[in-house]
Formats: structure tokens, sequence, C-alpha cells
């Protein structure tokens, strides 16, 4: 069973029907065809991205419905046709991005296929490198995809009107063709609105090019008296935060960094850290503009309140903790804040929510900013997704609540799991497909 709540702009009258154009509370609604005889695979929503143009919704069974964000769209919502198994899906301002079980990536967009802009095709074929074609990652700037393949190596296409692909704009305004960036990647992170990228390499070094209108990228001082906006070359962060980087998103004018603790004995475990635009996106604290990523300080934040998930909108932001607390700042003209009326937030505000009916496993509740909507969504770990699922725990610490059911029927916890096996951290696949492999 979905559990979808929703607050923002109401752009497609298709989506949620019989409600007015600005949704400033939480509301809950369900799919309409959704039928309680469906397989449970059918209708379980695995996530929800949502940009400037379309709304994409991906089930467990890795078929994916679009919903176009137009006012007076009469269009209902598409099955998005594509053969392969979706495991991921992206969108930008003005691009979709999907990402197959086979690692392939299906792209369109203004940008990706200019002849057709609506058309999929396979960006992974573009590549010239054939054993590099695997791609085991995707994200979507607003208006730039951006690969990883299973050979660590990060590739780009679309604009590149702010270097956000790591090229001199004057030189290269835009491509159809993804090109190497930079190799020895181990993730990927920019933002739905976002004119900039980061790149973290496997020594755990953060490189970053694209817009610094605002000094979002977190350079420092520094490369703000030199008064440079574009970035057009991946320049290296020198003072970032300790522990380990768990995400980092940003929004046109403000990025947000989420940091967890090397030590884990210590609270809170996770932190969050902000740069960018205070005035109009909120940075989470009382201050000004930062140039560099500075944490974020506020009673909401309890020592024993570990930070789940957070998301980034064009100008707003919401954080989930393991408290059940849904907490957002920055731009609220739709309503996206959810807190009941338009007033912009400039620091953390919590936000009331309805009775969730899954509260008791608020760890499987997701949360997604579009450019000025906001989702919040229950997403249960599955056995079908092991691999995928326990990659999730690591990340989440949260292992005493969680528990998988096998074939036969029985049931393990998690917490168990890992320490019988010795994992010790996200990137030891073969041990997990050893897991899969005893428990089926």
């Amino acid at each position: 069973m979905n559990e979808i709540i929703f607050f923002g702009e109401n752009q497609n009258p298709k989506l949620i029907k019989n409600e007015p154009e600005i949704i400033i509370k939480p509301i809950q609604f369900k799919f309409e065809n959704e039928n309680e005889n469906e397989n449970e695979n059918e209708k379980q929503i695995k996530q929800i991205a949502t940009g400037y143009l379309s709304t994409i919704f991906l089930f467990k069974n890795g078929k994916a419905i679009e919903y176009l964000n137009e006012k007076d769209s009469k269009q209902n919502p598409s099955k998005i046709q594509i053969e392969e198994n979706i495991q991921k899906v992206t969108v930008g301002y003005q691009n979709e991005a999907i990402l197959t079980k086979e690692g392939n990536v299906f792209a369109k967009g203004y940008n990706i296929n200019p002849k057709n802009p609506k058309e999929f095709i396979n960006i992974s074929s573009l590549i010239e490198d054939i054993n590099d074609r695997i791609i085991q990652d995707n994200v979507s700037g607003a208006n730039s995809i951006y690969l990883l393949t299973s050979n660590q190596n990060a590739y780009g296409i679309g604009s590149n009107e702010y270097g956000q692909l790591g090229f001199d704009s004057e030189t290269l305004q835009k491509t159809e063709k993804p090109i190497l960036m930079m190799k020895n990647v181990s993730k990927i992170f920019s933002g739905n609105s976002s004119f900039n990228v980061f790149l973290l390499n496997s020594n755990q070094e953060l490189f970053v090019c694209g817009n610094n209108e605002f000094e979002q990228l977190g350079l420092g001082e520094s490369i703000t008296e030199q008064e440079e906006t574009k970035i057009h070359k991946l320049t290296k962060i020198q003072n970032i935060p300790k522990g380990k980087i768990i995400d980092i998103q940003s929004g046109s004018a403000h990025s947000i960094m989420l940091i967890e603790n090397e030590n884990q004995n210590e609270n809170p475990k996770r932190k969050l850290y902000s740069c960018g635009n205070y005035f109009v996106n909120g940075l989470g604290n009382y201050r000004e503009d930062t140039y560099e990523f500075t944490e974020i300080k506020s009673s909401l934040f309890e020592n024993d309140d570990n930070i789940l998930d957070f998301s980034v909108g064009n100008s707003h932001t919401l954080i989930l903790t393991s408290n059940s607390k849904l907490i957002g700042f920055g731009y609220n003209d739709s309503g996206q804040l959810g807190i009941g009326d338009t007033n912009n937030q400039l620091i953390p505000i919590q936000i009331e929510l309805p009775k969730l009916r899954f509260n008791e496993n608020i760890p499987n509740y997701h949360i997604y900013c579009g450019f000025s909507r906001s989702f919040l969504y229950y997403s249960p770990l599955s056995f079908s997704n092991l691999e995928e699922d326990l990659i999730k725990i690591f990340r989440r610490k949260e292992f005493c609540n969680i528990s998988f059911k096998t074939k036969n029927g029985e049931i393990i916890e998690a917490h168990k799991l890992i320490l019988k096996y010795r994992l010790k951290d996200e990137n030891q696949i073969d041990k997990l497909q050893e897991i899969i492999s005893k428990i089926n």
C-alpha cells in the first residue's frame, strides 16, 4: 500500500484533482487507478522524482509512469515505454534520465536531443569507450545529466552554460554526446534545479564546477574575491567538514551537505552543512551568505535525533529525522514548505504532518523536493531488492528496526545479518551477493 503526501504547487490537474493550484498544508492522496487486488510490486512506490516539466513515479516492479507538470494539461499519465527494468529516475529542469538494471541510461530533454526533446534516447551507447558503457548511477542537474560508470568514470551531457561539465563555457556551450569529466570518481552530486556538480573521488576528495554566483560551491572567500561566478574547471574544495560525505544536493543558489560522524558513538550521528545565498533560500542559521560549508544548528535537531533523509528543491530544503519530524526552510511562495502559509522561512521550522500510517517504521519514508513542490512517501525495504536495501541500511545505520522475510518465510534481522558477515561498508558488494545466495 502506498502512502504519498504532497504540498506545494499543484501543476497537474490529472495528478491531484479537486485541489487548489497552491497547496499550503500537507495532504494525502493515492493514484486514481490504485487497486487493492493488484500485485504488491505493481503498485508499491520505489521512488518519486519531480522537476519543472514533469513528475515520475517509479514502482518496485521496475515500471514507471509520468505526469506532465502543465496546469492546463488534459493528458493522462503515461507509462514510460522502456523495455528494460528501471532502477532509478531523475528529473531536472528540462531533462529526465532513467537508469536500468542492465546499466543503460535513457534520457530526454532540450539539451539532450534537440531534434526531438520529448523522445528518450540511450545516451550510454554514445560513450565511445565500449568497456565503459555500463552505468551504475545517474544524476540530473537543471539542464545537464551526469553518468557514473562501473569503471568509476564520470561523464556529463547537456548544457555547459555555467561550466557545469568542467569545460570553458565560451568554447563549449553544450554537448549532445557524453564527455569524460573525471576519472576515479566514487559519487556524483547535483540537484534538479542546480547548474553545478560535485564529484567525490575514492580518496574522499571533493571537486566542483559550475555556477558560483551565490557562493553555493563552498570554495571559500578567495574565489569570491576574484568575482568568479562560473567555475569552468573542476576545482578541489579545500575545507570540507570532517566525516563521511553521505549526500550533497544543490538548489539554484544554495547547497546542503550531509555528513556522518566517524565515531558512531557520538550524537548526533549525522550533521547538515550549508553554503550559498541566505536571504532567498535560507541556510538554516541566523546568519548571512556563507562561502564555505557551515554546520546547520537548530533546537529542532536533538542529540538523539538522527537525520534520515533530506531533499533540496529550487530554493527550499526539507529534512526528515528519526523522531518523525519533518523540518523545512527556504522559499515558500507556492506553499512548498507545507506550513500553512506562503511566508519564506530562513531558519528551520517543523512541519505539521497528517497522521502517518507507518510512523513506527519512519526510516522507510523518503522526501523529494521539486522546483516548487514537495513529496513525502513510504517506500519499505523489500527482500526482492536485498542488495539495494542493505546499502540503504549501511547509510542510515538503522539496524534494529529492519528485518527481511525470505522466500521460505524465515525472518532475518538486518543487524544480525550484517554482523554475521562482518560487513563494514556499502562497497562490499561481493559480500552482499554472498548473503543473497545463502538466503535464497
